[in-house]
């Protein structure tokens, strides 16, 4: 339970919750959004998500879509957003027939849904705020777009320190910490796959993540290859994930060593469970940008031992290198000499996985969950009515959209 709040009540609750990236190429913010959902619809609650995502996406039935989103580079990354009049209109419908208990919002200062349900709702407000950016021109474009309606946000949650840092930084006021929650049994309870389990001669090592993002670091591990090979020639390196990088890039890269190297492509949920446990290093080369680390916990959660740049959010989830291992951030040379002695050390490295194992409990969703109700609980209880429309939103929101066409007229 968080310190300082009282445990979460057991009445129904209505909850809509808004996520601003479309679930055409889902991410760490889509899979957060969908588990709390579940997670919250199991333990009775009423949930509607609103989100983008094309007509032929598939999409569970909880969920409501405003239609295809435009990719936008943001963060680092391209984001798939939803903005404009038409999505406002389709954001006033669906919180009018919600009657929602309570609205949470995910990324509220991102121009999307959340922002535009900001603008739109009145009530019981909560926002989780997930990115880690030490300086952020998004943020700050941002910042005069929604300076006032942060003022409806009854409570703020961050998903980790380095997001609430960054939600000080830029836009004033503080949050709780509430971790990205983890289906832990789901990850301890898979079975490795026999075409991913490694020897002693052949170790596998994992990677997860958007192979064309920089900031993943796959080309970090990449580079770590030649030097890893040296000590385990059999080494298999396991590349699962959506990008343009491919065989022929690697090739070019790294030459007779790109054999050690096998692009898996996309996964689904539960293969990425039994790649996971099927590893016996799961590797997190990712250079910035980082504010959690979900990869991170589930790895821990199907006992793999986890190496990791030593980002401050991963140094946070891997307790400063007693839950997993650590290399200077950005340096192949330090990857490949740590990742070597992991896969030297069978006895150490089972040492690493059990901590990790061990430290995985406070972020399951069970905990999570009732964490985020306690949240729910306090802004209801703060709030005199229900989820409505603020009755200045539609003068609010014409002027906001104009300013982000740069025109103050």
């Amino acid at each position: 339970m968080i310190a300082g709040l009282a445990p979460a009540g057991s009445r129904p609750l209505r909850v809509g919750i808004v996520c601003p990236y479309s679930f055409d190429v889902p991410g760490g913010v889509q899979f957060h959004v969908r588990d709390l959902a579940e997670a919250l619809i199991d333990r009775g609650h009423s949930v509607s998500v609103l989100a983008p995502a094309d007509e032929d996406t598939p999409i569970p039935e909880y969920m409501t879509s405003v239609g295809r989103a435009v990719p936008v580079r943001y963060n680092g990354s391209v984001a798939r957003l939803a903005f404009g009049p038409m999505t406002a209109a389709r954001v006033r419908r669906w919180l009018e027939a919600g009657q929602f208990d309570v609205l949470h919002l995910h990324e509220p200062a991102t121009p999307s849904l959340s922002m535009l349900a900001l603008w739109i709702a009145d009530g019981p407000v909560v926002a989780t705020f997930h990115s880690s950016l030490v300086r952020s021109r998004s943020l700050q474009l941002a910042y005069p777009l929604v300076r006032q309606s942060l003022e409806k946000i009854g409570a703020r949650i961050a998903v980790s320190e380095d997001a609430r840092r960054t939600l000080v930084e830029h836009l004033g006021g503080d949050a709780v910490v509430i971790p990205n929650g983890v289906y832990v049994d789901a990850f301890a309870g898979a079975r490795p796959d026999p075409r991913w389990v490694g020897t002693p001669e052949a170790p596998t090592v994992v990677f997860l993540g958007r192979l064309d993002e920089p900031r993943k670091g796959l080309p970090v591990l990449l580079e770590a290859v030649p030097e890893v090979r040296r000590a385990f020639p059999g080494v298999r390196v396991l590349v699962a994930g959506r990008g343009d990088t491919g065989p022929a890039e690697v090739r070019e890269l790294l030459g007779d060593d790109a054999d050690a190297v096998e692009f898996l492509g996309g996964i689904s949920d539960e293969e990425k469970a039994q790649l996971l446990a099927s590893a016996d290093v799961y590797c997190a080369p990712q250079t910035g940008g980082e504010s959690f680390g979900i990869v991170l916990v589930e790895a821990m959660s199907a006992g793999t031992a986890v190496l990791a740049s030593d980002l401050g959010a991963f140094r946070r989830v891997l307790d400063d290198g007693q839950a997993g291992a650590l290399f200077r951030t950005g340096d192949p040379a330090d990857l490949a000499r740590v990742l070597v002695g992991l896969l030297g050390d069978a006895r150490g490295r089972a040492r690493v996985a059990a901590a990790g194992e061990a430290a995985v409990a406070r972020y399951d969703w069970s905990t999570v969950t009732h964490q985020v109700l306690t949240v729910y609980e306090m802004a209801v209880e703060g709030s005199a009515a229900p989820v409505g429309e603020d009755p200045t939103s539609l003068r609010g929101a014409r002027t906001a959209l104009r300013r982000l066409r740069g025109d103050d007229s």
